[in-house]
């Protein structure tokens, strides 16, 4: 089986390098440059990868350009702040030899500068786990900004047993600024549905729902002070979102 190892970078120059190097055991590295004014191509070419460069607007429209460039039986989708170890590299190719299935999940070590924070991801900031393991053609990304939806097509397998490093925030202030991309971008897609504001009320009630569920459910008290920080990221979302989408023009 020949596998493809996909990544979309916007400006990563930084972190691209570290990222392929942990990608050598792909039979192929495709790497999307969105809009890319640094020297992520030239980073790109250093390590052989297939090039695709554009400027999209939406997420699921360059990730799903990236996918249509994979030559691969099999998808591996990273992104450039995420290293996939020797022992996960090890497991996927094992996988997609003996796999009945189209598609699996890959659990998430989550890194804030050197500190691993396993608990509290999720309600849309964040990520414990994602599908990114897939045999070509199974999966598509749906047209939003950020957080697009997935089609999938075929039978999901079981959960990878090794973990891929995810570099996600430098610090505390890497994690605000973060917040305030992805509900910006997600304000935009609001407008573009004609959802400004919908229930003031329910955006509120979703501030104390996301909280807890991050906070309480998922464990974010156990790391502390960044449990609490991503729990409230989580919750403030998608208040900002439609208070962007109402009061803020592009």
């Amino acid at each position: 089986m020949k596998l493809s190892a996909l990544v979309v970078a916007h400006n990563e120059e930084n972190r691209l390098p570290s990222c392929l190097q942990k990608l050598a055991f792909a039979d192929e590295v495709v790497v999307v440059c969105d809009k890319c004014t640094d020297g992520t191509r030239t980073i790109a070419e250093t390590f052989g990868a297939v090039i695709v460069e554009g400027s999209w607007e939406i997420e699921g429209d360059r990730r799903n350009t990236g996918i249509s460039a994979c030559s691969g039986d099999w998808i591996l989708e990273v992104d450039a702040d995420e290293h996939v170890p020797p022992a996960l590299a090890a497991e996927i190719r094992q996988v997609i030899e003996i796999t009945k299935y189209d598609w699996h999940e890959i659990l998430v070590d989550n890194y804030i500068g050197d500190r691993l924070v396993r608990h509290g991801w999720g309600a849309s900031y964040g990520k414990a786990a994602y599908p990114g393991l897939f045999r070509k053609g199974a999966k598509v990304w749906g047209h939003d900004r950020v957080h697009p939806g997935l089609i999938w097509r075929g039978r999901k397998g079981a959960m990878l047993a090794n973990r891929i490093d995810h570099h996600v925030d430098r610090n505390i202030s890497d994690m605000i600024r973060r917040l305030d991309s992805y509900s910006t971008a997600k304000a935009r897609d609001l407008r573009d549905q004609g959802q400004t504001w919908g229930s003031g009320m329910a955006n509120v009630r979703r501030l104390f729902s996301r909280f807890f569920k991050c906070y309480v459910r998922r464990g974010g008290w156990r790391e502390g002070g960044y449990g609490f920080i991503i729990a409230l990221c989580a919750g403030l979302y998608p208040l900002l979102s439609h208070m962007k989408a109402k009061y803020e023009k592009d």
